[in-house]
C-alpha cells in the first residue's frame, strides 16, 4: 500500500474500530450486569416474601408465591425434596434440583401447621391463650436468613412456557427449627431483549461508522495532501528543466506543509545562488588563469625563437602567481567540501609575530602592537589561521600609503586581531562586496601586482570554519581596518 490516503485511511478506520468493538463489548457487559442484577433483586424480593411465610409457619397450600408476577418459586428442605412450588410450574432447572412435585416428609408436615400442634380447634392453647397465629404455629419463632442470597441462572417452564430466569435462593427456619431453602426465580427476557436490541444496533451501525470514517479520513487527507503533490509536481519539474529560478507553490496555511514548501523554496534560492557562485567561481578562474598562463607561454615561445629576449624573471613571476592562484583555488575547494580545520591550540601573538617577522620583502613595514599581559589561545589550524593573517596584511600593503599595523586584544571570550592601513579605505557599500570570489575594487585592478580577489574570501571563509567572523570598517587613520575575531580556547 503505498498511497499515503490509503494508509492513513486504514490506520484511523483500525483504530476507530478496535476502540469502538472495545466499547461496545464494555457497554454490553454493564448492560447485562446492570439488568442481571435488577432481575437478582426482583427475585430476592419474591423469595424473601415466601421465606417470611415460612418462618411465620404458613402451611405449604397457603403460601402466597406471585404467581401472577411471572416469578416461579420452588422450595426444598433441608434434605433436597421439594415441598412446594408455585402454581403452573411444570419443569425447572438451575435450582439444585428440577422436581416440580411437592413431595414433603411427614416430620415437614407436622412442623409446618397440620392440625397438632397443642392448642385447641378454636385457636386457644392448652393453658386458654390465644395463637396469635390462628391455629398455624407459634408466631415469631422462626427467622429468615438475613445475609446475601445465592444466585443461579436457569429455565423453568410455566404454563408451556419456558424461559430464562435468574433465581434467588434463600433460607428459612420454621419454629420448629426446620430449614427450608426457597428458590424465587425473575425472567431474564427483559436483559436478553435489550442486550440483543444494542447489540443488533452495534453490528448494523459499526460497519457504517466504519465506512464513514474511512471516506472522510480519505477524504481530509487527500485534501491535506494536495500541496504536497503541487510541491512533488513543481520540483519534478525544476529537475527536468535545471531551471532553479522557478519554485514551488506555498499554501496560505500555517501548517507543516507551508513550512515545508516555504523551506523547500529557501533551499531552492540557496542552491541556485551556490550554482551562480560556482559558475562565477568557473568563470573568473578561468579567466584569472587564462592570464599568467597566456604570458609564460608568449615568454616561453620568444625566448625558443630568440634566446637573448626570453625574460627570466617574467616567466618566474608568472609562474609564481600562477602557483598561488592554484593554491588559492585548492583551498577554496577544500573549504567548499566542507573541510574541518584541525582543533590544535595555538598563540595567536606568537602566530601574529611569526607572520610579520617573515615579510623581509614588504614597501611598508608592519607594527606589531600585542600586550604583553594576557593570553591569546585560540584553536584551529595554524596553517589556515596563518593563511588570514598573511591575507589580510597582504590587503593592507597593497592598499597602504605610509603604515600598516596589527594589535590583537581580549573581547567578550575571544581574540581579536586588528589589521589598520592609512589608504584610501572601503567605500561603505563596498563592505561586503570585497569578501566576495574574484572581486577586485577598480583601484585595485590597475595595479599590476593586485591579486586575484581570493585573498579576503579564503579569509572569511576560514574565519568563518573556525566560529569566528571577519569584519571591516574605516580606520582612525583615513584607511581600512580589517577585525579578525576568533573564540577562545578556553
Amino acid at each position: 500500500m503505498r498511497s499515503v490516503r490509503a494508509r492513513a485511511a486504514l490506520g484511523a478506520t483500525v483504530v476507530v474500530a478496535v476502540a469502538l468493538v472495545g466499547a461496545g463489548l464494555a457497554v454490553l457487559l454493564v448492560l447485562r450486569a446492570n439488568l442481571t442484577d435488577q432481575a437478582g433483586l426482583q427475585a430476592e424480593v419474591a423469595a424473601r416474601e415466601v421465606a417470611g411465610q415460612l418462618a411465620l409457619d404458613v402451611p405449604y397450600d397457603r403460601l402466597e408465591m406471585r404467581e401472577e408476577e411471572d416469578h416461579p418459586v420452588q422450595v426444598t428442605d433441608e434434605d433436597g425434596r421439594v415441598v412446594a412450588v408455585s402454581k403452573d410450574l411444570e419443569a425447572i432447572s438451575g435450582t439444585g434440583t428440577d422436581q416440580v412435585g411437592p413431595a414433603p416428609s411427614p416430620a415437614v408436615e407436622s412442623s409446618t401447621g397440620s392440625g397438632d400442634d397443642g392448642s385447641d380447634d378454636d385457636g386457644r392453647d392448652d393453658n386458654g391463650r390465644d395463637d396469635d397465629n390462628g391455629g398455624h404455629g407459634i408466631p415469631g419463632r422462626g427467622e429468615v436468613d438475613s445475609g446475601d442470597p445465592d444466585f443461579s441462572n436457569g429455565t423453568a417452564t410455566v404454563d408451556g412456557d419456558t424461559a430464562d430466569y435468574r433465581f434467588a435462593s434463600v433460607r428459612a427456619t420454621t419454629s420448629a427449627g426446620v430449614t427450608l431453602t426457597v428458590h424465587a426465580g425473575a425472567p431474564l427476557a427483559a436483559e436478553q431483549e435489550a442486550v440483543g436490541t444494542v447489540r443488533g444496533a452495534m453490528l448494523i451501525g459499526l460497519p457504517v461508522l466504519l465506512l464513514v470514517v474511512a471516506g472522510v479520513t480519505w477524504l481530509v487527507t487527500r485534501r491535506a495532501l494536495r500541496p504536497v503533490e503541487g510541491i512533488r509536481r513543481e520540483m519534478a519539474a525544476i529537475t527536468a528543466s535545471e531551471d532553479l529560478g522557478r519554485r514551488v507553490p506555498e499554501p496560505g496555511s500555517r501548517d507543516e506543509i507551508a513550512r515545508l514548501a516555504r523551506t523547500t523554496n529557501e533551499t531552492l534560492t540557496a542552491l541556485e545562488a551556490s550554482v551562480d557562485r560556482q559558475r562565477r567561481f568557473v568563470a573568473d578562474a578561468s579567466h584569472e588563469l587564462r592570464s599568467p598562463i597566456a604570458s609564460l607561454r608568449t615568454q616561453l615561445e620568444v625566448g625558443a625563437a630568440h634566446p637573448e629576449l626570453l625574460d627570466v624573471p617574467g616567466a618566474v613571476a608568472d609562474t609564481v602567481r600562477l602557483q598561488a592562484l592554484a593554491a588559492d583555488l585548492l583551498l577554496l575547494a577544500r573549504l567548499d567540501a566542507g573541510e574541518r580545520p584541525g582543533r590544535t591550540t595555538l598563540d595567536l601573538g606568537a602566530l601574529v609575530h611569526e607572520e610579520v617577522s617573515q615579510r623581509t620583502g614588504d614597501r611598508i613595514p608592519v607594527a606589531v602592537s600585542v600586550p604583553d599581559s594576557g593570553v591569546f589561545e585560540v584553536a584551529g589550524s595554524r596553517g589556515q589561521l596563518a593563511r588570514v593573517i598573511g591575507n589580510l596584511l597582504d590587503n593592507a600593503e597593497r592598499h597602504a600609503e605610509r603604515a600598516v599595523a596589527v594589535s590583537l586584544r581580549a573581547e567578550r571570550g575571544g581574540v581579536v586581531v586588528a589589521v589598520t592601513d592609512d589608504g584610501t579605505g572601503v567605500p561603505p557599500d563596498q563592505r561586503e562586496r570585497i569578501f566576495e570570489r574574484f572581486v577586485r575594487l577598480d583601484d585595485a585592478r590597475t595595479r599590476d601586482e593586485g591579486g586575484a580577489g581570493l585573498g579576503l574570501a579564503i579569509a572569511r571563509d576560514v574565519a568563518a570554519r573556525h566560529g569566528g567572523r571577519l569584519t571591516v570598517d574605516g580606520a582612525p587613520e583615513g584607511g581600512a581596518r580589517f577585525e579578525l575575531w576568533l573564540p577562545s580556547a578556553g
